[in-house]
């Protein structure tokens, strides 16, 4: 009875830190280069491309966009550590005019990625206007990053995803 006691506790610790220990979280780190063919929501002949620095829950990136019309970049960081923070909106000028943001970043379960909840106010000549964004950064199993964006406006809700090689 005492020998079926422990191989059960053994089987019991076992499981529990298979669950607690057993997925690795990804790491986004690279230059990565936008598949246009197969992303989608964004403007005709736009070109991505992404380079990202993480460490531990700290992800720092530049986008570089490049249009028809011209190109520029987008520096931006989150903190994946489940707190709010308030952050700058940044659009292609730079910091958004008269605009302000809150944002929390979490991993995702089993450690397929983040998911980072964003809202942000804009004022405006006709009033506030409240943006919400719910971003999803996950490697697919061929080593894709893949950015998942969910938009929602006062008039508009849209998705747009983008789905990156590294460089």
């Amino acid at each position: 009875m005492r020998q079926r006691i422990a191989f059960e506790s053994i089987m019991l610790i076992a499981v529990v830190a298979s669950l607690t220990f057993g997925y690795q979280k990804p790491n986004f780190a690279g230059e990565w280069t936008m598949d246009q063919a197969r992303s989608f929501g964004l403007q005709p002949n736009e070109k991505q491309a992404i380079k990202v620095a993480h460490a531990n829950d700290q992800i720092d990136f530049e986008v570089h966009v490049t249009l028809p019309a011209g190109e520029y970049t987008v520096k931006d960081s989150y903190v994946v550590d489940g707190k709010e923070r308030e952050f700058t909106p940044q659009g292609a000028k730079g910091p958004v005019a008269n605009a302000k943001g809150k944002r929390t970043a979490n991993w995702l379960p089993n450690g397929r990625g983040i998911a980072v909840n964003e809202e942000t106010v804009t004022e405006t000549p006709k009033g506030p206007q409240t943006t919400k964004i719910v971003r999803r950064w996950t490697i697919s199993p061929q080593g894709e990053l893949v950015l998942d964006n969910y938009i929602d406006t006062a008039s508009v809700s849209f998705e747009t995803k983008r789905i990156f090689t590294k460089q």
